[in-house]
């Protein structure tokens, strides 16, 4: 049950039929290690029993077994085979914690009527039953058949359940449940293009029902619904309790006004959920008419639901958005996939080839169109439609599903938390407020910089950030590439620079930089990756598509690319310029790292295939002797200097007897035995921005980490630039070979010369100057993705050294990202990751903090999304979760103050058989607490990011001895306060043979209540400090405006209470003096408060250095840290063991 093809299957095991695989289930999380599966059917005399213990004890069994459904089915039901269950319970191990997570979910059925589906050639079938194709499941070599046994009515039963989003159909020979994508896998692209022909009717309909419909099914529950849910969750249930137990205790008011806030609670939250649930439904749903075709060449329109895998679609010309995944068979399409990559450029699909290669949506993308895609522009070249096969249907709503599952689901440990939150505290109705706004404060701000948060939680981990990964291109250096030149190779030497390659004279090198792109008009504009159009912009040749470009050879081309009119200077030329037909493509791929064309023109002996690409990878797709000596030398003098190469190739091809038969050409016949034209050099610059964010970063101790795919030298010179490696640090480069020959896996160590030893290293655009101290570590590792996974596989052991000491990652796969950040993970370090979104999707989700710089539809995978493309975000966001933690933790330390102070006195009261008032009770937690502990919460950020970081547990020395000290002050004043009122010679003690409140009011009361009043304000301002983390308390305006308010409140209460007197049941004291008295304790408690905690921020970290020895870290990184610092690594130079 994997995100991609790992099902429910196996062999029955004996006894209850419980089915156990390694495996992960949910496609958000990686978090799955395993999955277990347990049948139920119905037994009358556990049906029975079941009853009787529900009206035994009154219906509460059913209000347990709705928190808790696996206890009902476990009661109500019998365990049993597969085979014959009806309720199925699903437990999932969580391999970070060894937990298991139990669901249920129920087994249907449905009868499919007589049909057929179309079988794979390897499909086998047996004793005269219909049978349904399932491909190979990769952890084992079989391949297995689901079978639908057919009735005497010729129909066929279909035994499935829906669990996150996913459909499980029965296998009966196997006796287990699949995941029902895997239907198709093992299709050939052989298979998917003998599915032009279509689907019939009959075979449409039956594959509908095994499918499902092809939509995105967002449940929208109703009003009464979800006021259940929400009624009889166990917060408003303890809640309930207490309500009745304080009208049993006579306090009225507060029993209403907590009531009140409850109900307010439950319809704004039910308001909430439904009102999400609607736009999330409204958001995804998806529903357009489509044409596909039918067998005899018929054609017909229907709804994009009805669509199931296997169907053929005709695609208009106009294009539109894509209901489903599919594989392009015919044609070609320009796409915007930014909803998916992040990327804004349009990319350009082409036909899926033939042959017996399996097909898989992510190997053969550029010939996948995507579900959820918009098309921009479909052409047909062969036949008169632009054709896709049905491949997969309904993914995005598996998607939406989960989503909505892990949001409306609260585990049970949180609901505990929360119940004994509420018992310690007396259910304080400020509580959940006070910790919700912090977060909300901080998301807020966010927003107005720009930065959007979708998951607030991770704000506070945002001030845990020990480490940040950048992307380079898009992140660090502008998104666009200038053309500084083309160097060209003669024989076997390379050429000076031609600054403008327009200049070059009419031969391959010019019609490779003319025509070897995936460039397309859109609206009379020209489409595709930047790259591309800058250097088809440097040649001034232009694009040319449609009828009038098939004219050139006479016959149907993807397009031309027409040279420039003949200049002066080119008059002489022995080749005179011509059109240029490309007849065929092979776009770019990222696993591939190259692209290619094949084209030919009027007058041109046979085709010729012009390549780009890596220059290391183009180079070795050459005849060597075609590569000069000095290559390796000249591709590092760019690189070495940050520029970008990219190399350029030819081939003739004699082998294809005409032009259609060079358009049918293979691509590995295309792209080998080549011949190197020349390097086209590009210059990609630093954004202004990254250099003070970079050293802004390491100034305070966070690591700084460059992530991407391009050349591992432009990468280094970037690093270098930016200043993730200092001027006087040293930097070595990682080489690793794999076991080869017999030989085993080595390393080798290649020193790099400074930043400040090399000539032009850094860029002249960015000259400005900073400062930096040295890094503690001994060494800057830079290595490339083949090395890291040289090092994953045969170097586990120095891997953590060198994942400790890596700043540069070059050459990564969008996979290999994820698993640096993984990695690091390992190691305790809570790390961020800032990408453009295009190939950092998967490095972004696994990040602690992921900050997507695209706007797009696929910056839902990130918490954080940046409006703007510059990583001033990442301190920005830093400084926020800071600020949110610190605030966090002080609102804690109040609430429990809070708390304590309130316990205290109450617990002065009953000693002398009284208590506070309803409507006492009713200010403090609502008017006061709740107050102030909402509007502390809106200091602001600290305007420079530093080095220290905010406490990391609660349970600490300086947390719990703030908490006691306070404690004690406060008991101390309060009981100063009540003893003073006793030696009063005005006193009256109250009559305790009376209860409260019916004993109200009296001086103990009206004392009390109004000293601990004044400390709620005063411990709020206390806890509300300002620096290192957040701006001074003076900048929280609407706190010091309550805080005035409320403070003239009670000293107006104590002085001259007037109306107010009654209503909180407070006795009159006339002697001024002693009020006078009670206001100079209430200054003594603020002028304590406050010195407590200066004493305790600047005294106590001294002291606890002079009393124990420094503790030792027990994260992963800093004892590597500290055995590398005793020990260096790497050594200076040469090969490593």
């Amino acid at each position: 049950m994997s995100a991609d093809s790992s099902p429910l299957v196996g062999n029955p095991p004996t006894g209850y039929g419980t089915l156990t695989i390694e495996t992960s289930i949910d496609p958000l999380s990686s978090s799955v290690s395993s999955v277990r599966l347990s049948g139920y059917c119905g037994s009358p005399w556990r049906v029975i029993g079941y009853h009787i213990v529900v009206w035994m004890m009154a219906g509460i069994p059913l209000l347990l077994f709705r928190w808790k459904p696996v206890w009902g089915v476990r009661l109500r039901l019998q365990p049993c085979n597969l085979a014959r269950a009806e309720t199925l319970v699903i437990e999932i191990r969580d391999k970070e914690d060894s937990s298991w997570q139990l669901y249920t979910v129920q087994v249907q059925t449905e009868a499919i009527s007589e049909g057929s589906l179309e079988l794979p050639p390897q499909a086998q079938v047996e004793d005269g039953r219909s049978q349904v194709a399932v491909g190979a499941v990769p952890e084992r070599a079989w391949k297995d058949t689901a079978q639908l046994r057919r009735t005497e009515e010729a129909q066929r039963t279909l035994r499935y359940y829906l669990f996150q989003g996913r459909r499980y159909i029965w296998i009966e020979t196997q006796q287990a449940f699949c995941q029902v994508s895997l239907l198709d896998h093992g299709r050939t692209c052989d298979d998917i293009h003998r599915s032009c022909t279509g689907l019939s009717l009959q075979d449409q309909t039956v594959r509908k029902t095994i499918y499902g419909p092809n939509m995105i099914s967002v449940p929208v529950k109703s009003y009464f619904q979800l006021l259940v849910d929400e009624a009889l969750n166990p917060y408003y249930g303890f809640q309930a309790f207490s309500i009745a137990l304080w009208l049993a205790d006579h306090y009225y008011w507060y029993a209403l006004c907590i009531f009140l806030i409850s109900a307010v609670s439950i319809c704004l939250s039910i308001y909430k959920t439904r009102k999400q649930s609607q736009t999330l439904r409204d958001m995804v749903k998806l529903s357009v008419r489509v044409c596909v075709c039918r067998p005899g060449g018929e054609e017909e329109w229907v709804d994009s639901s009805e669509l199931v895998p296997g169907d053929c679609l005709v695609l208009p010309q106009e294009g539109g958005p894509m209901p489903c995944d599919a594989a392009l068979v015919a044609g070609e399409c320009v796409v915007n996939e930014s909803s998916l990559t992040g990327e804004s450029v349009p990319v350009l699909k082409t036909a899926l080839p033939e042959g017996p290669v399996p097909y898989f949506p992510e190997t053969h993308r550029r010939h996948t169109l995507f579900c959820g895609t918009l098309i921009l522009q479909a052409r047909a070249f062969v036949g008169p439609h632009v054709l896709a096969v049905v491949t997969q249907t309904a993914l995005l709503g598996t998607i939406y599903s989960i989503f909505i599952l892990h949001r409306n689901r609260v585990p049970l440990n949180e609901i505990v938390i929360r119940a004994l939150d509420l018992v310690t505290v007396v259910v304080p109705p400020a509580l959940p407020a006070a910790m919700t706004v912090c977060t909300l404060y901080a998301q807020s701000r966010l927003r107005s910089q720009g930065i959007f948060c979708i998951h607030p939680p991770r704000i506070n981990l945002g001030g845990k950030l020990r480490l940040v990964c950048f992307d380079k291109t898009g992140t660090l250096t502008e998104d666009g590439l200038d053309v500084m030149g083309v160097v060209p190779l003669k024989g076997q030497e390379f050429l000076p620079l031609v600054p403008e390659p327009r200049h070059l004279p009419m031969g391959p090198l010019l019609r490779a930089l003319a025509t070897c792109h995936t460039l397309s008009w859109l609206q009379d504009t020209p489409v595709g990756d930047p790259m591309d159009l800058k250097m088809v912009e440097s040649t001034g040749w232009v694009l040319e598509e449609g009828p009038s470009a098939d004219m050139e050879l006479g016959t149907q081309v993807l397009a031309v690319m027409k040279p420039p009119l003949r200049e002066p200077h080119l008059q002489g030329m022995e080749e005179p310029p011509v059109p240029v037909s490309i007849l065929s493509r092979f776009p770019f791929s990222s696993a591939l790292q190259r692209m290619s064309v094949v084209v030919a023109w009027p007058g041109a002996a046979q085709p010729e295939a012009y390549v780009k690409g890596s220059p290391e990878l183009v180079a070795g797709l050459c005849n060597p002797e075609t590569v000069p000596t000095s290559f390796a030398q000249m591709l590092q003098s760019y690189t070495a200097t940050g520029y970008r190469v990219v190399a350029l190739a030819s081939k003739p091809l004699p082998i294809a007897p005409s032009l259609e038969a060079a358009r049918q050409l293979t691509r590995d016949t295309v792209e080998r035995e080549l011949r190197l034209l020349g390097l086209l050099v590009m210059r990609n610059l630093l954004k202004p921005q990254t250099t003070p964010v970079i050293q802004a970063l390491r100034r305070t101790c966070i690591r700084t980490v460059m992530v991407t795919g391009d050349n591992l030298q432009t990468a280094v010179t970037v690093a270098q630039s930016c200043g993730m490696v200092g001027p006087q640090e040293r930097l070595v480069i990682i080489h690793a070979t794999p076991p080869e020959q017999g030989q085993p896996a080595s390393l080798e160590l290649l020193p790099v010369e400074s930043s400040a030893a090399k000539n032009g290293a850094k860029d002249p655009d960015q000259a400005a100057s900073y400062t930096m101290e040295p890094d503690p570590r001994s060494s800057h590792l830079a290595l490339s993705g083949s090395t890291f996974g040289v090092l994953l596989k045969h170097f586990p052991k120095l891997l953590p050294k060198v994942l400790v000491q890596g700043t540069v990652f070059a050459r990564m796969a969008p996979e290999q990202k994820t698993e640096l950040v993984c990695e690091l993970q390992k190691l305790q370090y809570c790390v961020g990751m800032c990408g453009d979104g295009a190939n950092d999707c998967g490095a972004l989700k696994a990040a602690d903090v992921g900050i997507s710089l695209s706007q797009a539809e696929a910056s839902v995978v990130s918490p954080f999304t940046s409006s703007v493309a510059s990583i001033e975000c990442v301190p920005m966001v830093i400084r926020e979760g800071r600020c949110s933690l610190d605030t966090s933790f002080s609102v804690f330390k109040y609430m429990a103050l809070y708390s304590l102070t309130q316990f205290i006195s109450v617990l002065i009261l009953y000693t002398v058989n009284t208590n506070l008032g309803d409507v006492q009770f009713l200010v403090i937690d609502l008017v006061i607490t709740t107050t102030v502990a909402v509007l502390m919460s809106r200091t602001g950020p600290a305007l420079a990011l530093g080095r220290a970081r905010p406490p990391g547990a609660l349970l600490s020395v300086p947390v719990l001895s703030s908490l006691l000290l306070q404690v004690a002050l406060v008991a101390g004043v309060q009981l100063g306060g009540y003893f003073l009122t006793v030696a009063q010679p005005w006193f009256v003690p109250l009559n305790r043979t009376v209860p409260a409140p019916d004993n109200l009011p009296n001086y103990e009361n009206t004392v009390v209540f109004s000293l601990s009043s004044f400390q709620y304000l005063i411990l709020a301002v206390a806890m509300s400090k300002g620096a290192p983390f957040r701006r001074p308390l003076y900048t929280n305006v609407p706190f010091l405006v309550a805080l005035a308010l409320l403070g003239s409140l009670l000293v107006g209460l104590l002085l001259a209470p007037g109306l107010l007197q009654g209503l909180l049941a407070l006795r009159t004291i006339a002697d001024t003096c002693f009020k006078l008295l009670l206001l100079g304790l209430v200054a003594f408690n603020f002028v304590g408060a406050f010195m407590l905690e200066s004493v305790l921020d600047q005294c106590l970290p001294g002291c606890l250095r002079w009393l124990r020895p420094k503790r030792v870290s027990k994260k992963l990184f800093k004892q590597l840290e500290r055995e590398l610092a005793e020990q260096p690594w790497p050594p200076p130079a040469g090969p490593v063991r």
